[in-house]
Parts: C-alpha cells; sequence; structure tokens
C-alpha cells in the first residue's frame, strides 16, 4: 500500500514554496517588517462564541501585509544578482509595499496603479519615492503595461500574488500566528485571511498547516470576486466575469494565480464571501469595538466571521485584519451607515 503524504509536506516535491521557505523570508524580514501582534476583544469573543484573535497587518509598515512579501522578493533577487530597479502592478497596498520596500533596498521603483485607485494610496505610493503610471483597470492591461517597463529598462518584476518569495514573505504572517499562540498554550483551529490573487492566504496556509495539519484556513472575499471560492468547488481555475465592482478594491483579481492555487487547492479548507454591506458594517465594529482603522478589502474576514458563515466547531480562530489604507470619505460612510 503507498503511504498517505501530508498535503502541506508535499508541497516541495510540486515545485511550491515551503515551510522553509518562509522561515527563510522571515530572516530576511527580521529587524525590517513590524511583528504584528495577536488582538483579542471581549465583544468580538461575545459575537462569535469562541476565542478569537486579530492579527492586525493595518499596523504592518505601509499599512499592509503587502511590505513583507515586497521586502523578500526583492531580497531574493538581489541575492541572485544586481537589480537596478522594480516595477509592479497594484491597487495600492502592494505598490506602497513595493515602494517602501525598494526605498530601503535603494533601488528605483515605478508602479502601475489603476487610476480609480483610492487617493491615499496613490498619494502615499508618490510620497515613498516610487514612479507612478496609471492605467484605466477596467480596458488595459496592467501586466502587460508593467512587463514592459521591465522589458525595456531590464527592472525586475515584483508581481502583487503570483510568485514564491511573495508567497514566502507573506506566509511569515503564519509563523507568527502559530508562535505567539503557542505561547499562549493555544493552537489555530480556524485562521480567515482576506484574498484576492491568493497570495497572502496561501502563504499563510503553507506556515500554518505544516505545523497544525488540523488547522482549517479559508480565503475571505467579497460576494461579486469569489473565484477562489468557485475554483476551489470546481477544482479548476476560474476567471470573475462581467461589469461587477465592489468597494474591497484590494480583492479584484480577476481569477486565482497559478501558483497560489496550486497551494489553495491542496491546503484551504475552503472560501468565505462578505458583501460591500457586511464589509462596511465590520469596519464600523473594528472602529468601535476594536478601536482599528481597516480598509474594505483588509476586513471581508471579520465581516464573514461576524455574519456567523465560520463553520463549527471551533474554539480558537484567528482573522487576519490585513490592511488599513482607508479613505476618509469610505470611512465616513462605514460610520454612518452604522449610525
Amino acid at each position: 500500500m503507498q503511504a498517505r503524504t501530508d498535503p502541506a509536506t508535499d508541497q516541495a516535491a510540486a515545485g511550491l514554496p515551503t515551510l522553509g521557505d518562509v522561515q527563510a523570508a522571515a530572516n530576511r524580514l527580521a529587524g525590517h517588517a513590524q511583528r504584528t501582534p495577536l488582538l483579542r476583544f471581549p465583544e468580538l469573543d461575545r459575537r462569535l462564541g469562541c476565542r478569537a484573535f486579530v492579527k492586525p497587518e493595518c499596523l504592518q509598515i505601509t499599512g499592509s501585509f503587502k511590505f513583507r512579501g515586497a521586502y523578500n522578493k526583492i531580497r531574493t533577487a538581489e541575492e541572485a544578482g544586481a537589480v537596478p530597479g522594480v516595477v509592479a502592478f497594484s491597487s495600492g497596498n502592494h505598490a506602497q509595499g513595493v515602494a517602501a520596500a525598494a526605498a530601503l533596498r535603494g533601488v528605483k521603483a515605478i508602479i502601475v496603479m489603476p487610476a480609480d485607485a483610492p487617493r491615499i494610496k496613490l498619494d502615499n505610493t508618490r510620497a515613498l519615492g516610487a514612479e507612478v503610471v496609471t492605467y484605466d483597470r477596467y480596458r488595459e492591461d496592467r501586466e502587460a503595461i508593467a512587463r514592459g517597463i521591465a522589458r525595456d529598462k531590464g527592472y525586475v518584476v515584483v508581481p502583487p500574488y503570483d510568485d514564491p518569495a511573495i508567497i514566502a514573505g507573506q506566509g511569515t504572517i503564519g509563523l507568527e500566528i502559530v508562535a505567539d499562540m503557542a505561547q499562549l498554550g493555544l493552537k489555530p483551529d480556524v485562521v480567515l485571511a482576506p484574498c484576492s490573487g491568493g497570495g497572502l492566504v496561501s502563504g499563510i496556509a503553507t506556515a500554518v498547516k505544516a505545523q497544525h495539519p488540523a488547522a482549517r484556513v479559508f480565503a475571505c472575499e467579497p460576494r461579486d470576486f469569489d473565484d477562489t471560492a468557485r475554483s476551489l468547488a470546481a477544482g479548476q481555475r476560474l476567471e470573475n466575469s462581467g461589469p461587477a465592482r465592489s468597494i474591497c478594491d484590494a480583492l479584484m483579481s480577476k481569477s486565482p494565480g497559478l501558483i497560489t492555487f496550486e497551494i489553495n487547492r491542496r491546503l484551504l479548507a475552503g472560501a468565505l464571501t462578505a458583501s460591500d454591506d457586511e464589509a462596511l458594517s465590520a469596519i464600523a465594529f473594528a472602529a468601535r469595538w476594536m478601536k482599528l482603522v481597516l480598509e474594505p478589502g483588509g476586513v471581508v474576514g471579520l465581516a464573514a466571521a461576524l455574519q456567523g458563515r465560520v463553520p463549527r466547531p471551533v474554539d480558537n480562530i484567528v482573522i487576519v485584519a490585513s490592511g488599513g489604507n482607508i479613505d476618509d470619505d469610505m470611512l465616513r460612510r462605514a460610520l454612518d451607515k452604522a449610525d
């Protein structure tokens, strides 16, 4: 009889990032990224009926988890040779992460961003020293624009999610979750992470499942951009289609990544969704009960949990709040709606 293999340890054979890659990324990030805490709030425990922990990546450098993957990618590229500059494509959080990481490493950065990205993200990216090239997200191909710039200038492309070094960098969140839970004598039963192309949740799942195979990791998406949920159900990558819109601007990828989906189909327990209205309610909840400022894309895991969508039983749940780069008008909208 052929021995059964653990999906988490099977990743090396498939050429996918492993726990070792995540640990190497943690070494590169040491002293550069914030080690965000696990926070607990009595009202959240009460609402969810279990021990609930929040991992506030809104407190990370540039206000989102994206710095982790961007820095690891640039450092990995430098280890392989000279890096004259980097180019990335992003709705905003990855843009800021790449800009900040490039500034720390002293390399030039060009970021291709949608013209309708939140003003705070455009302004912050420029303030970090990057050059911004805008495009129409509904009519133009951001990847093609970025790769053309990289080809012409000899720059290194820093993708937002579908890259082993990016995934490993985001996976350091999972390492910290496991270590901090262990300090409390606990294990994570469920981990919720926002999902667009899948870099964050695949990295977290790689780190968590390698150490706690029984843990259930769920991708969390906007209701109208549920490509990961549908892809997992179908067993193949599916695209979002039609004229859908969402206030969760950070979670609007067309489809799961090639690498990220290969990891996620092996490791994830499933995917949960939240509507825009539910995201607004979760933003207001976070501001009032948790004293955290979260953006729509960063709050979908919290929104899904508050709506009772996490499968039971669960004793310990960890919710990754992935970013806090929200425009003032959107924050007011969320608070006014709650009123």
